[in-house]
């Protein structure tokens, strides 16, 4: 998921903003996307199932006029959120005015706010949190002088890993959680026109330059008068940036927390090297997320680097896609191997993660038939053996290999010589020289920022988890 905003106090066409901002993100969601226009209080939306440029055709854009602030945001589908009624941004109407909505991330106490304002006569269409933080918001604002007031009392009832964009009549509001476990940063274009992202790559894509990060727990408030910080969660709880954003979810051209996301995956290849070493003739990655950490291991190693695996460009994200029927679909056309690069050859094979098993599997085979006479499997990631719950779509122990099989195993069902993982201690090194002060890396040491739903609502939650909370 990923969000984007932009505010100016001319009136433009931002909408065309928002759609190369959310084009430059999609590779944070592929299920939905959507945009809402603020033209002097009026509000234009347009939101559908699909990829940017799928959904937003010119007759769209031309629909969406123009305006002064905007909003927009792109989701992956999850089993069950993946309609077209769980696109975002969510717009709603109040007692005190109007407000759209747009989220990244995901609340872990999301069923118990849910339950208690349905109780007290709320209905809620969605199956995302970002309807249920906009119920919180609105709640709050009845009594609140401002619509930054409520999202900063708001915030002291969620729980999880979440940034917002808010946006109102006249302002445009972005917030971080106190743990900052999902980033979010801001910059400035020479119209003077702020925009706000989920990575700084959607920044450049509309030619502002990045300011910073926001900090956990902070509250940004543009309006026509300037900028204006609130601080009141700040350094209330320690940061714990979520360690993938790095590893897999952002972009490698990104920057977050002061680090490059392509040095970050670089190292992770040159640790990978050190601790799994192996003798072979080229090293290789799978597109497009491993290839950096490849670089990486090549250089530590001094073994040849080598384009060993094509790409699909018209193929999206599997990791993503929600269901494993369709993954394993998209794996058959995803991936070719380059024959010339790996036949005869022992290869070292460097992908960003090992989850499910499904997509590495698939390619060693189409590298054995290719010729490669040993295959050795690296992850530039640990073994994944917790779920998340601040949105990433991990949500069973029943579905991660790593759970079930050692890594002799995993050698033997994905038919390589051996298999090999980074050490959870060398993935809080990636991004060394950052700004960032902590990493969520929950997922592979089940050490969780926050405290963890024993139920919500939700099937993919209905088991044990109390043996995995430390």
């Amino acid at each position: 998921m990923a969000v984007f905003g932009i505010f100016g106090t001319k009136t433009e066409n931002v909408a065309s903003s928002v759609y190369y901002g959310l084009y430059a993100l999609q590779h944070r969601g592929q299920a939905s996307c959507g945009i809402v226009v603020n033209d002097d209080g009026v509000f234009h939306t347009y939101k559908d199932s699909g990829l940017v440029n799928d959904v937003f055709t010119p007759a769209v854009m031309k629909g969406l006029g123009l305006g002064q602030i905007a909003v927009g945001n792109v989701r992956y589908g999850t089993l069950d959120t993946k309609d077209r009624i769980n696109a975002e941004p969510i717009v709603v109407n109040h007692s005190k005015g109007r407000m759209a909505i747009a989220i990244d991330g995901k609340l872990v106490n999301s069923a118990e706010i849910k339950a208690e304002m349905e109780l007290q006569g709320s209905i809620f269409h969605t199956g995302n949190d970002a309807e249920i933080i906009s119920a919180v918001i609105i709640k709050e604002r009845i009594t609140s002088s401002s619509i930054e007031e409520a999202v900063c009392k708001a915030m002291k009832r969620l729980k999880g890993g979440y940034s917002i964009i808010v946006m109102s009549p006249q302002k445009l509001i972005a917030a971080r959680d106190e743990n900052g476990v999902h980033p979010i940063c801001y910059g400035k274009r020479d119209d003077g026109e702020y925009v706000i992202a989920s990575e700084t790559c959607a920044l450049h894509s509309v030619s502002a330059a990045p300011i910073r990060d926001l900090e956990p727990g902070e509250i940004l408030v543009f309006t026509k008068d300037g900028i204006r910080s609130i601080r009141e969660h700040c350094d209330k709880k320690p940061e714990r940036l979520c360690v993938f954003e790095y590893l897999y979810t952002a972009r490698p051209d990104s920057t977050i927390e002061d680090c490059s996301v392509h040095l970050a995956r670089k190292r992770a290849g040159m640790f990978l090297a050190r601790t799994c070493g192996v003798e072979a003739d080229v090293v290789i990655g799978a597109p497009d997320s491993g290839i950096d950490a490849a670089i990486g291991y090549a250089e530590e190693s001094g073994i040849p680097y080598g384009l060993g695996l094509i790409k699909n460009k018209y193929i999206g994200r599997t990791f993503i896609d929600p269901g494993q029927n369709l993954r394993e679909d998209k794996v058959r056309i995803k991936l070719n191997p380059v024959e010339e690069t790996v036949r005869g050859k022992r290869v070292v094979l460097v992908d960003d993660s090992i989850v499910r098993g499904t997509t590495m599997a698939r390619v060693v085979r189409l590298l054995r038939d290719a010729g490669a006479t040993e295959i050795h499997v690296r992850s530039s990631a640990p073994q994944f053996l917790n779920p998340c719950y601040y949105g990433t779509d991990i949500a069973s122990r029943d579905v991660l290999i790593a759970c079930n099989h050692t890594t002799e195993e995993m050698a033997r069902i994905f038919g390589a010589d051996s298999v090999g993982f980074l050490t959870v201690d060398d993935v809080f090194r990636l991004a060394e020289g950052g700004s960032c002060k902590g990493y969520c890396a929950a997922c592979f040491d089940g050490k969780y920022p926050t405290e963890i739903p024993t139920s919500t609502g939700e099937n993919k939650y209905d088991y044990k988890i109390s043996e995995n909370k430390k």
